[in-house]
């Protein structure tokens, strides 16, 4: 089968190789995948970079979409033809979804319903489902988010663009922070009521202005790294919720003092490690938002396999407005 393959840590442009593996086949539970599409995710580019390799060789990606082939023993023949995505496709396994078959455990292959093309089918294993389990955590922590003030960091992202969308949906008001115009614009589309430029103006002071003194009633967000001090200075309300996916530094200096005294919350989550029950809960209700075709999915760009180091160099530079794909 045609892949796309690295062998050592490094740029893109000089460990990606394309060319010819050997093709998997389905074992005792799993079903054997034909892809159509791969989903480009920064995780991806950052354990390229970075990750130590745990095999000789590793296919990335972790997020996919395609039609079952073939099924391996304990599985239903009926899975055969039917259109899936696919979750955790190369989270603690060497050969993920840039290559044009995988065989995976049958339950990390969700069944795509026919009205969501292939291109986004290949978002939903991380920017979908993080966004689904941000707002069920959200709803945990906070109650329900109808008539709620609810900031969403990085509103315009691949995973903001579908938390804006889930928690309008849910009622929610999203102030969303954006980085330009065009990005405010597309988070707009997704319902988002105000825009906050965090570049040029600060953040707790906006909220504020936006929620009469009081701060967000819940925060969702990418980067604890900022969110920490901004809901210390008053981004946050007393007894506020913090949802947390994401931070763009590891070590983060919490001001507890503030965060004590108005008794806020933080709870935090990596998608490729939810519990069942979790993982069942948030595949349930994405699913039903594709069948009721509830979603605008946004593929900012489209690759083919041979300019998979081109699709990696596009998420890194992080200007890309949309999700990146891949057509294998």
């Amino acid at each position: 089968m045609k892949a796309a393959w690295y062998s050592a840590n490094g740029e893109a442009q000089d460990v990606m190789q394309v060319g010819e593996l050997p093709t998997p086949s389905p074992q005792a539970g799993e079903v054997w995948v034909r892809l159509a599409t791969s989903g480009v995710n920064p995780s991806d580019v950052k354990s390229r970079r970075a990750r130590p390799l745990s095999d000789p060789l590793i296919v990335p990606h972790s997020d996919g979409a395609g039609v079952i082939e073939a099924v391996g023993s304990g599985v239903p023949t009926a899975r055969v033809g039917e259109r899936v995505w696919v979750w955790n496709g190369q989270w603690q396994r060497p050969l993920g979804t840039c290559a044009q078959y995988m065989a995976l455990p049958s339950e990390q292959a969700v069944l795509l319903p026919e009205g969501t093309d292939f291109a986004a089918g290949a978002c939903m294993g991380i920017p979908g489902l993080t966004a689904v389990q941000s707002v069920i955590l959200a709803e945990r922590m906070a109650g329900d988010l109808r008539g709620q003030n609810v900031l969403v960091t990085g509103a315009s992202s691949a995973v903001g663009h579908y938390i804006t969308q889930m928690v309008t949906l849910a009622g929610g008001r999203v102030m969303g922070t954006v980085g330009s115009e065009a990005k405010a614009a597309h988070a707009y589309a997704a319902g988002m009521k105000e825009a906050i430029f965090y570049k040029t103006e600060s953040v707790p002071e906006r909220v504020k202005a936006l929620t009469q003194g009081r701060g967000a009633d819940v925060i969702i967000d990418m980067d604890f790294s900022t969110t920490a001090r901004w809901a210390a200075e008053g981004a946050l309300t007393a007894h506020g919720q913090v949802i947390c996916y994401g931070s763009n530094a590891l070590e983060v200096p919490l001001p507890f003092r503030p965060w004590l005294f108005q008794s806020m919350g933080v709870k935090f989550f990596l998608v490729y490690d939810l519990t069942a029950a979790d993982r069942l809960r948030a595949v349930a209700r994405l699913t039903q938002m594709l069948v009721n075709d509830q979603l605008l999915h946004s593929i900012g760009h489209r690759f083919a396999l041979d300019q998979v180091a081109q699709a990696h160099l596009t998420v890194e530079a992080g200007q890309m407005v949309g999700n990146v794909v891949i057509d294998v």
